[in-house]
């Protein structure tokens, strides 16, 4: 199966922050903000794989700024790795107030997804081929997500046999 570049997926979506997208504090509700990156990231992949994912894992999010009423939501993601059946995808999420023209990174967050088949096993993928030297870069620096990742895992699932899980 050929390898195909990021730009082959690359998702773009963008919202506009609405009263019944917020908190209490006036800003965009976390779990809004969560929630669109997953469909953005999900698009993406799907967009890779040419067939349905579902959501593996979500890397920690930080939320760097506040996102208020009024104000449109920007999510960019990419494909930066794969493996034989899953892909981790990069999503930068921006906010923008239209009066003033100011643009905040208000978050990124790494996802990493798992392609299924008509069964809905696990099913191969095509390889991220980077192109850009941010493509090049993206990959590498998934290359040591995805090692860490695996190693929580490990370290997890030693945890539960051993009978300490919490």
């Amino acid at each position: 199966m050929p390898g195909r570049p990021p730009s082959h997926s690359a998702t773009h979506q963008e919202h506009l922050v609405r009263p019944q997208h917020t908190n209490a504090m006036g800003s965009v509700f976390g779990g809004e903000v969560v929630s669109w990156v997953d469909i953005a990231a999900a698009t993406c992949a799907m967009r890779h794989c040419d067939r349905p994912v579902v959501t593996a894992s979500i890397d920690a999010m930080a939320f760097l700024s506040p996102v208020h009423v009024g104000w449109i939501v920007c999510l960019d993601a990419s494909v930066n790795f794969t493996g034989k059946t899953s892909c981790e995808v990069g999503v930068r999420v921006t906010a923008t107030n239209p009066v003033t023209g100011e643009k905040h990174h208000t978050a990124s967050a790494y996802l990493t997804f798992v392609a299924l088949d008509s069964y809905g096993r696990p099913s191969p993928i095509p390889a991220v081929e980077p192109v850009t030297a941010a493509d090049k870069r993206r990959y590498q620096e998934a290359q040591a997500r995805r090692k860490a990742r695996l190693e929580l895992k490990a370290a997890l699932a030693a945890r539960e046999v051993g009978g300490t899980a919490t």
